[in-house]
């Protein structure tokens, strides 16, 4: 456990507190010169921000890179009775980047954290929210973007459920990793998976695991909003899309193709739905390409 021992060390605990008067806790996690670039990482579901670990050092070489594990999730504080919501999560980043002085900055997103990505777009094209600094480039990677064509497994779809409070309480490392197998094309070591596991029942993750997924019907109720941020939004933006994930691949990336004008996607061939985990160096090459093509990196 020394990498995920090392991970907790570097960040720090931001406190914030939500209009509803909910006080918590938030690992945060910062690296690389402060007149670079600021790049936001925004991980998914139903991990962590450590998700990013396999490609830090190398962004951090180029920007100043701000990562979180957002409420619910990680390190972070996981209360029982908050009401988790996607526009929660983006007071919580527009507060965090506030706090540490960021008027301009750029998005590397997965999964969950491309629907943050989502809302935090809406907000910026819709002078909404609490925050002034600015988003100049956005990339996703695998993520729930267009709700019509997502593809649920059967797990998420038992978390969902009435009976989803049982079923979280009753999930163990071998159903996770079970599950895990099969939207990752390429094997996670099981040394990090039990990592990832440790993360998510941190803080007694396993008590509100059943209201995070509720994440999947909020996407559908706001797909309007959040698909209308992506299609209008006039900066530079890219999809690098696992095309083997079972969940958001190949049919994801094809919606994006059909929604957004001259779109830029990259579609990496036989990885699933954590292409940075499972193919790291393919996402920095696409990643890299994107921001050099626009001049982004300094």
């Amino acid at each position: 456990m020394e990498k995920l021992t090392k991970w907790l060390k570097e960040g720090y605990f931001h406190h914030h507190v939500f209009a509803e008067g909910f006080a918590n806790k938030v690992f945060v996690k910062q690296a690389g010169k402060l007149n670079n670039p600021t790049l936001l990482l925004i991980h998914g579901f139903p991990t962590s921000s450590y998700d990013w670990q396999p490609i830090w050092d190398t962004l951090t070489a180029h920007f100043h890179v701000i990562t979180l594990d957002m409420i619910g999730f990680g390190y972070s504080d996981k209360p029982t009775d908050f009401p988790y919501s996607f526009a929660k999560q983006a007071d919580l980043i527009e507060d965090v980047l506030a706090s540490l002085s960021v008027t301009d900055y750029h998005i590397l997103s997965h999964d969950y954290g491309d629907t943050v990505a989502q809302e935090l777009l809406a907000r910026q094209q819709q002078a909404e929210g609490n925050s002034n600094a600015k988003i100049h480039s956005t990339i996703l990677l695998n993520g729930g973007i267009f709700p019509e064509v997502i593809q649920p497994i059967l797990i998420q779809k038992l978390l969902l459920s009435p009976m989803g409070f049982l079923i979280a309480k009753a999930m163990s490392y071998k159903a996770f990793k079970k599950n895990f197998d099969k939207i990752c094309t390429v094997t996670i070591d099981d040394i990090e998976l039990k990592k990832y596991w440790q993360l998510i029942q941190h803080n007694h993750g396993d008590r509100i695991f059943h209201k995070l997924i509720r994440y999947m019907t909020e996407r559908k109720n706001n797909r309007e909003r959040w698909v209308g941020a992506l299609t209008t939004f006039d900066k530079p933006m890219c999809f690098i899309n696992g095309e083997d994930d079972p969940i958001s691949g190949l049919a994801m990336l094809q919606r994006y193709k059909e929604l957004i004008p001259n779109s830029d996607t990259v579609q990496l061939k036989n990885i699933g739905h954590y292409p940075q985990v499972e193919a790291p160096q393919l996402v920095l090459d696409a990643a890299f390409t994107f921001w050099e093509k626009h001049q982004i990196l300094v």
